[in-house]
């Protein structure tokens, strides 16, 4: 699938330059019924069109809109095309999350065949899981990327270290279970504290230093904040292709049933140790 992320890379340019002068809100929700930025809006438009003109893909969904963009036959392409739009006021990381799936959406993470994503941090980044159809993620590799002028550069595997230092959780403390709030308690005597609103900025730094990063289920709303089909299998992929780990809280978020185009879910990945005390829980 390096056609489809090379295409991806070779956007970035484009959306980076286009940010500065797209940072209001419209008058517009997304399919989630959140307020769309026009950097959204943007970056979906852009991505849509550069994809959907690839031969291998056959469908484009994005989190940006409310159904799937028929292109012909190929794989399924789902975007989170801004992940973390809302740091762009405050010029904090935000990135690009793509998923590859070799079956009709919406699917399950079992019908990854890649997926990946773009940090637009101090540097352009680009990490990419590429793996087989019916494959476990465990099989895939994962690469880190430098995007420079839309051509990205190879400077090695991504492997989760073997000494975790950091964790991130999303949500309100007063929205947190009780167990769980017991959970973050016993975590943070042992790691360090990193969580910056963009989930891609927060995962990577989990890839970096290993750790955990996680949204809950939350008391008003056990289905959690972000998408399965966009945000929580592709990262999830990502993750146990460089030797972490993924749950919702019962099982891999690769094993969780798609059955809503924009279907949400708690969403854990990192190192297998912490991963498997969420579970506990």
């Amino acid at each position: 699938m390096h056609e489809v992320f090379e295409t991806v890379a070779a956007a970035v340019p484009d959306i980076r330059a286009g940010l500065p002068g797209r940072r209001r809100k419209t008058d517009e929700e997304n399919a989630s019924g959140e307020t769309q930025l026009a950097a959204d809006v943007w970056a979906d438009e852009l991505l849509e069109e550069r994809l959907t003109a690839l031969d291998s893909v056959g469908a484009y969904a994005s989190e940006e809109r409310d159904d799937v963009v028929d292109a012909g036959d190929g794989v399924s392409v789902a975007v989170d095309p801004l992940d973390g739009s809302s740091n762009l006021k405050s010029n904090n990381p935000m990135g690009t999350v793509v998923g590859v799936y070799d079956a009709p959406l919406p699917a399950s993470g079992t019908g990854l065949v890649a997926a990946g994503f773009v940090l637009y941090g101090p540097i352009t980044t680009m990490v990419v899981a590429e793996g087989a159809a019916g494959r476990p993620a465990s099989d895939a590799t994962a690469t880190e990327y430098v995007v420079e002028d839309g051509t990205p550069r190879d400077v090695g595997a991504v492997e989760l270290p073997e000494d975790p230092t950091v964790y991130g959780f999303g949500g309100r403390v007063p929205d947190w279970t009780d167990d769980f709030e017991a959970f973050v308690r016993e975590v943070e005597d042992e790691l360090k504290l990193r969580y910056g609103g963009a989930m891609i900025a927060d995962v990577s730094q989990v890839l970096t230093y290993g750790g955990i990063f996680g949204y809950p289920g939350l008391r008003d709303r056990p289905e959690g904040k972000l998408r399965l089909l966009f945000e929580g299998a592709p990262i999830a992929y990502v993750v146990e292709a460089a030797g972490g780990a993924s749950t919702d809280g019962e099982r891999s978020l690769l094993d969780v049933p798609a059955t809503r185009l924009h279907q949400r879910t708690p969403v854990f990945v990192g190192d297998d140790a912490y991963v498997e005390r969420v579970e506990s829980l």
